[in-house]
């Protein structure tokens, strides 16, 4: 039975698809815009990718502004001051983000203070502080996984406290995400895989979370989908433009559908591991999502056997018995990641990642009862259930 009552909100406009690139000056142009701010990472720059922004925006007669690429992995309070510094001396008008989930982060929080003035960011973190819409921003994604083009959360970390600041809010939105293959084509092997895994969680999460919908389903199973045929053609062949485009789009599909339905035990986890040994969130995700698709199997279990139909295809979905439909897809999620594995060595367990002890599973599962996700989980979570989960993904 469908909810009484949900709401969806997507209003990004999405260009995807080879030389979507070049759409870049007549989005600018149309809101009137020519003084954009690049923001990315050194590793994107040495990757050539701004480069290939660049020439993109030339070739349409657009001028590309100053160039700030000192975002850290994991974005900063002094990464944005530092940003939104050069964007006042520059008299910028825009933002262009390229890069992955701590450049879109931070070019979301740069357009709160290149909007509303001042140093202050804190006054803004939490949910709906903003009160009206920032300046034009454009997303560019260089890997296919955050769906941070398409979703309303910025997350900065404050280093004085060394906490990490949520800011979520529906003018964070960015007003174009443009997808283009080019983009994601240098993407080594172990990151794509891992991004991969963290658009599958994504789009499972919000396929099963208490806040689904018949719209965000409709995303997630899409989304499902592309990274089940995709992700493995890609690993064998990285140059396979398309295969990077379906990546990509399933991305942003997973990214348009959590943000309305949210996640829950699997990022919570993923959250926790990460503060404390880490480890990368792509990487958790595939360590987390079939022993949590387990846990939720008596709350979800004709859900997940649906995602058999995404995972696997209609013949395998037929030829499965009612009953064994929840077990298959979670097989079949495990099988992705073990392929994933012979190919680039992507940890199937937290031990395989070197970075958790066995010790720090206690802290790692109190710290991921206190996390905001938890709140969807279909399944309530104490924590022995959560300690549980972490031995299970231990070995």
């Amino acid at each position: 039975m469908s909810q009484e009552f949900f709401e969806f909100f997507c209003p990004v406009k999405i260009a995807a698809g080879y030389k979507a690139l070049e759409h870049i000056p007549f989005e600018l142009e149309v809101r009137g815009a020519s003084r954009p701010l690049l923001l990315s990472d050194a590793g994107v720059v040495a990757a050539g990718l701004v480069d290939t922004v660049t020439g993109a925006m030339g070739s349409g007669g657009a001028s590309a502004g100053p160039l700030f690429d000192q975002v850290p992995p994991d974005s900063s309070m002094a990464s944005v001051r530092a940003a939104v510094a050069l964007y006042r001396e520059r008299d910028c008008d825009s933002i262009i983000a390229i890069g992955g989930g701590s450049v879109m982060d931070t070019a979301k929080a740069v357009n709160i203070l290149a909007t509303e003035g001042g140093e202050d960011l804190q006054r803004f973190a939490g949910a709906n502080n903003l009160t009206r819409p920032l300046k034009p921003f454009i997303a560019i994604p260089t890997t296919a996984g955050t769906g941070s083009e398409v979703t309303a959360v910025s997350i900065i970390k404050d280093e004085d406290s060394g906490t990490k600041m949520p800011f979520m809010s529906q003018f964070l939105l960015p007003d174009v995400a443009v997808i283009d293959p080019r983009t994601t084509l240098k993407l080594p092997a172990l990151i794509t895989a891992a991004t991969a895994l963290d658009a599958l969680t994504h789009a499972s999460e919000a396929f099963t979370c208490l806040a689904k919908n018949p719209l965000s389903d409709a995303y997630a199973s899409a989304a499902i989908t592309r990274i089940a045929r995709s992700l493995i053609p890609v690993l064998d062949e990285p140059a396979d433009a398309g295969g990077r485009l379906e990546l990509a789009l399933a991305a942003a599909m997973a990214g348009v559908a959590f943000n309305n339905s949210m996640v829950g035990l699997v990022h919570a986890l993923g959250h926790s591991v990460g503060a404390i040994a880490g480890v990368h969130h792509g990487m958790c995700m595939g360590i987390f999502l079939p022993h949590v698709l387990r846990y939720n199997l008596d709350a979800r279990r004709e859900e997940i056997g649906e995602m058999l139909l995404y995972l696997a295809g209609p013949e395998i979905y037929a030829s499965t018995p009612h009953s064994g439909r929840a077990t298959a897809a979670i097989a079949c999620i495990e099988a992705l990641r073990d392929q994933a594995h012979q190919r680039c060595g992507l940890p199937r367990t937290l031990a395989e990642t070197g970075k958790v002890q066995r010790e720090d599973l206690p802290r790692i599962a109190a710290m991921s009862l206190d996390d905001g996700s938890m709140i969807f989980n279909p399944a309530e979570v104490g924590y022995d259930d959560a300690l549980a989960v972490l031995e299970q993904a231990w070995a």
